[in-house]
């Protein structure tokens, strides 16, 4: 199920929007300002948001370069030209002008995840961590790390499958391809100096050992 994040401070059309987005199949998470925005991505990551401009505090305008990486309809009042093209080039995906046409606000949705799932994925997630996948650096709580061939692929599976156990066996298996380097008797240095550097990164353990049997990744511990 896609889950979008609706930030507005208009209670009404916001009750619309979650009541008409939960009817179509969708989860909703709601945000009345950019601040509080903010903090719901520091734990959720929407599919796609929709993005008031006239926000108390942190302003539409001031957040959307904070949220790049995500597609972002603008839903707003405003409805200038060059307003438009200057939030178009600054990041967002589409720009609807209130008040609008729900059917038209689902289609342009529709549209945007439609060409989301068409695009090669350039990061995964898991917690507070980003990997790059074209960069191999890993980034968390504004901090980053650059991961060596062996470790990225170590790290890449692992956060694919981020409620699975993977084998050694497994690891060293679908990693030869681009690591044929690594062999059992590295891996475990491999996999000590990964989480090393993503203990550096975040403070936390994100990698557990399974004893007796591989690794996964764990949300983390101090």
């Amino acid at each position: 199920m896609n889950t979008i994040l609706v930030i507005d401070d208009d209670v009404y059309i916001g009750d619309m929007l979650e009541e008409t987005l939960v009817r179509e199949g969708y989860g909703v998470l709601r945000a009345y300002s950019g601040t509080e925005a903010l903090l719901i991505l520091d734990n959720n990551k929407p599919d796609l948001v929709l993005l008031d401009l006239m926000l108390p505090g942190l302003s539409g305008e001031e957040l959307l370069p904070k949220i790049s990486e995500l597609p972002v309809i603008v839903v707003s009042a405003k409805g200038d030209c060059a307003d438009k093209v200057k939030l178009l080039l600054g990041g967002a995906v589409d720009y609807v002008t209130k008040p609008f046409d729900m059917k038209e606000l689902l289609a342009r949705i529709t549209v945007q995840l439609r060409r989301r799932d068409t695009m090669p994925q350039k990061t995964l997630h898991f917690g507070v961590l980003t990997l790059d996948l074209d960069t191999h650096i890993i980034t968390a709580n504004s901090n980053e790390a650059r991961l060596t061939r062996t470790e990225f692929a170590i790290l890449k599976l692992l956060m694919s499958n981020p409620s699975q156990v993977i084998t050694k066996s497994q690891l060293l298996d679908r990693i030869s391809l681009d690591t044929p380097d690594c062999v059992e008797s590295s891996l475990k240095v491999h996999i000590s100096n990964l989480r090393k550097k993503l203990r550096g990164i975040s403070g936390s353990d994100m990698i557990e050992a399974v004893w007796g049997i591989g690794f996964k990744m764990i949300e983390g511990n101090t």
